[in-house]
């Protein structure tokens, strides 16, 4: 339910996350990939929680980046041991939400929730809605200005954002040029209904951003 603000109210489905098991493990794709992606919600799953902590294994014998998202405010609350359990003592690249880090640390002031981050994540991403985001670099933590938009749907802005910023990292950015183009992607997908955005409005997010970094 989408209320005339833009934000949403939604029953969580968990779809493939119930299902996912070590026979889905594809080895082969694991071992060439610069990251490994996880979302929060594979922990509600015994079986998808056993399948993330072996390709976690995997990944970390073979010089791969784990990524995960902490994916919701409550998955965080109420599976906090058990995703410190999937993710491992350390991970290289996390992405949250202010809620999610303030759940993390277990506090409601945002610069301990950022310091209890820096020693659990290498680096790692707090979006901020109409604030913009928060991007560490494992030695910086950059401000990212939000891009103006007209927003109609906040559903999947946060899911844009991470893929976005992992589109540019993997193609050799900067995590603050990265942290530009998330925010940039995310305006988008909330300024039309629905979580993802067509072939042809990914084109031009692309080239808007083109011109965007000519003019740096």
């Amino acid at each position: 339910m989408i209320t005339p603000d833009a934000e949403r109210t939604l029953n969580t489905f968990l779809g493939v996350n119930t299902t996912l098991s070590e026979h889905d493990i594809v080895l082969e794709a694991i071992v060439v990939s610069d990251y490994v992606y996880f979302e929060a919600y594979m922990v509600m799953s015994p079986t998808s929680r056993t399948a993330a902590i072996r390709i976690r294994e995997i990944a970390e014998q073979n010089g791969v980046k784990i990524a995960a998202s902490l994916s919701d405010s409550g998955v965080v609350l109420d599976f906090r041991d058990d995703l410190r359990e999937m993710f491992g003592k350390h991970i290289d690249l996390l992405f949250c939400n202010r809620v999610e880090a303030l759940n993390w640390a277990q506090t409601d002031n945002l610069e301990i929730a950022i310091d209890c981050l820096k020693k659990f994540a290498r680096t790692f991403a707090i979006t901020l809605g109409a604030e913009g985001a928060l991007v560490h670099d494992g030695t910086q933590l950059h401000t990212i200005a939000p891009y103006k938009a007209q927003a109609v749907d906040t559903n999947g802005a946060g899911d844009m954002f991470a893929g976005a910023f992992l589109f540019a990292i993997t193609q050799g950015k900067d995590f603050l040029t990265a942290g530009k183009f998330a925010s940039l992607a995310a305006a988008s997908v909330i300024s039309e209904y629905g979580s993802r955005l067509n072939t042809t409005k990914q084109q031009q997010i692309l080239a808007q951003w083109n011109n965007i970094e000519q003019n740096f």
